[in-house]
């Protein structure tokens, strides 16, 4: 796509280009140049394709946002230019198709322009490029119009960088005001996104640089985006400026050295005031060759910058800033350190923006030695190689010094240590001091006292003496004790284990005590219902065969004789168990109890009497529980034998009934 139009540009550019092209007729003695002849076809058709592609251009969105944009930028004509506005705009016209047409032949023949009339090419430049020849002419000036680094861009935007992050972020912040970038995700911001990661991928060294997006946005202005990449390429490779983005950041040291030289040399004064100031020269100028003065000023008033640059170098850049200096001399003699930056900020790019033209000849008509340059870069490499040195040099001392600082540390540490030492020493002998003299009086003192501990040692032995025989006569006896306390121990043990079973068999007589009082209730229900049976038997009519009721019951006189005589003894026997039973229990508790044991032998002892009293108790509790059976025993017998008579009865009656029914 085409370059877009600014037509201020083309106001200026066409007067600058018609005072060219007047003075290249009157003095053609310079450049060996004739008369300008009269247009040919060729040239006549030449001029016809660029009208054309110039309406396609402005008929172009971009080129339209880029219109209406700068079209707020204006700038004062040179006095050429006035002088031919004056004369009329039938005269302005044909100064302006002159210069296109100049133009035209300069491109169609750049190769012999730029070899043998380099001189003539230069001053064109310095006039000022017109805008829609300005793209073409920045390709032909750096040489980026059959650079081979074209065919990698593409190659470049398929790829991934690592800077995108960060070209994303800034990409919002370059020329925020501008129609062409200000729309996010737009054209403007898309190509200007798309060169800066192709050159990030190409130069991995520098990567990405924020100031370096202000000098793309102005090329892609100018070109499409291949060609504003390979022009960039060109810029940073062939004119410093790579040097000026790298990490160290070298370059720029030395032009800001160089250029703080510079002023010291054409504006003295102005030095001496920035000196009393402390105001450094990175501190105005560090944008001025990062961005090439895009940020500082207008963009038509960059662009011309930027023609004389890609023509004769980074020397325009010190022409400028000392052009601007110059222009602002007298205010930044009045101002401190903070009104000289908001006059660096507002103010001065102003005023230079109003006349760019006075800037661009008041720079070009600054005087610039080279081997002044070169010097100063000498000196700033010798300094820097100095300073390097001294950093080396500063690094080592402060190696040692550190290295002192831990030796005297240590030693400081061991000092304090050893002066402790003597310090605890002299302690130490002072209180050992003391101690023997204490240990000397207590001495005196015992020496005193151990003859009165020998007389009482002497009665202790013959106590002792005494005492060991009470404690073998003891020992003796604590021996027969723990002899008897054995025995008492196996008795004990066995009595446990009959207590044990004892308790045992206890359980199993309570159990069929609960069983045999169970069987009485059944029992006694069961003649319950008998005596009802025979109460209903006497109420029924009474039999006529009264010999065979009596000997019915013959036999069961006889039974219940039987079962009455047996009953009998079996109550007589109860009886006589339990009244011994009882003149037992009566004696027993007669018995008085045992005082309290006072050794440990006789508690034992009574320990094991206690054992004989339980299991006694248990064995009594057995015999009573015994004793208790028995008498339910006899009590089941008696109840048995009601329960036969009753069944004799219930025979009998149940005999009566059936005779009676026969």
């Amino acid at each position: 796509m085409s370059p877009p139009v600014h037509s201020s540009d083309m106001l200026v550019s066409s007067e600058t280009n018609t005072d060219i092209i007047n003075n290249n007729n009157n003095n053609n003695d310079d450049d060996g140049l004739c008369d300008k002849p009269a247009l040919s076809t060729e040239e006549l058709a030449l001029l016809a394709k660029l009208e054309e592609a110039n309406r396609l251009i402005e008929s172009d969105s971009k080129s339209l946002n880029s219109i209406s944009n700068n079209s707020t930028h204006s700038r004062k004509s040179s006095d050429a230019s006035q002088i031919s506005l004056v004369s009329g705009t039938g005269s302005s016209q044909d100064g302006e198709e002159d210069v296109w047409g100049l133009w035209g032949q300069v491109v169609n023949d750049w190769e012999n322009y730029s070899k043998k009339k380099n001189a003539y090419l230069k001053e064109l430049v310095r006039k000022g490029i017109p805008h829609h020849f300005r793209g073409i002419v920045w390709q032909l000036l750096c040489g980026a119009n059959d650079s081979p680094i074209r065919k990698q861009y593409p190659e470049y935007i398929k790829a991934t960088s690592a800077c995108e992050k960060v070209i994303r972020r800034d990409i919002a912040r370059t020329y925020p005001e501008h129609d062409f970038f200000k729309e996010k995700d737009g054209l403007g911001q898309e190509s200007l996104f798309n060169v800066m990661k192709a050159y990030s991928l190409h130069d991995r060294e520098v990567g990405y640089c924020q100031g370096s997006g202000f000098i793309v946005g102005l090329l892609l202005m100018q070109m499409p985006e291949e060609e504003a990449f390979a022009v960039f390429v060109k810029i940073m490779q062939d004119y410093k400026m790579r040097d000026m983005f790298k990490p160290t950041m070298a370059e720029l040291g030395l032009c800001m050295y160089q250029l703080e030289n510079l002023v010291q040399d054409h504006i003295p004064e102005l030095f001496v005031h920035f000196q009393s100031q402390s105001f450094h020269t990175s501190m105005y100028a560090s944008s001025w060759f990062l961005t090439l003065f895009t940020t500082a000023l207008s963009l038509p008033t960059a662009c011309r910058i930027i023609d004389v640059f890609l023509s004769e170098g980074v020397e325009i850049i010190f022409k400028v800033a000392l052009a601007l200096l110059q222009l602002g001399k007298d205010d930044l003699l009045c101002l401190d350190m903070e009104g000289m930056l908001r006059f660096f900020q507002k103010e001065l790019p102003s005023r230079a923006n109003a006349d760019a033209d006075s800037l661009m000849i008041q720079a070009l008509n600054i005087k610039y030695n080279a081997k002044r340059m070169k010097k100063l870069e000498k000196e700033y490499t010798a300094i820097k190689s100095k300073e390097q040195e001294e950093m080396i040099e500063l690094k080592k001392l402060r190696t040692e010094n550190r290295l002192l600082r831990q030796k005297v540390e240590l030693l400081e540490a061991e000092s304090s240590e050893l002066a402790g030492l003597l310090v605890r020493g002299q302690v130490s002998r002072a209180e050992e001091e003391e101690t023997t003299f204490i240990v000397q009086r207590e001495l005196t003192a015992l020496r005193h006292t151990h003859l009165e501990t020998s007389h009482a040692l002497e009665n202790a032995l013959e106590e002792i003496k005494q005492m060991s025989i009470l404690i073998t006569e003891n020992h003796n006896s604590c021996q027969s004790s723990l002899d008897e306390l054995s025995i008492k121990q196996e008795q004990l043990t066995l009595k446990e284990e009959m207590i044990s079973d004892l308790q045992e068999e206890l359980v199993k007589v309570r159990l069929r005590d609960a069983e045999n009082e169970a069987m009485i209730r059944d029992l006694k229900d069961k003649i319950g219902e008998l005596e009802h049976d025979k109460k209903t038997l006497r109420e029924s009519v009474v039999d006529n065969s009264v010999a065979h009721l009596q000997e019915e019951l013959i036999a069961v006189k006889l039974r219940e004789a039987e079962a009455n005589l047996s009953l009998k003894d079996l109550r007589q026997r109860v009886n006589e168990i339990n009244c011994q039973w009882q003149r037992h229990l009566q004696d027993k508790k007669r018995i008085d109890p045992p005082p309290a044991p006072d050794s440990t032998p006789k508690k034992i002892g009574n320990l094991l009497n206690w054992n004989n009293a339980e299991t006694q108790r248990l064995e009594e509790e057995l015999t009573t529980t015994k004793l208790r059976e028995m008498e339910t025993l006899a009590e089941l017998k008696e109840l048995r034998l009601k329960v036969m008579e009753l069944e004799t009865q219930v025979q009998v009656s149940g005999n009566q009934l059936r005779r009676q029914d026969e």
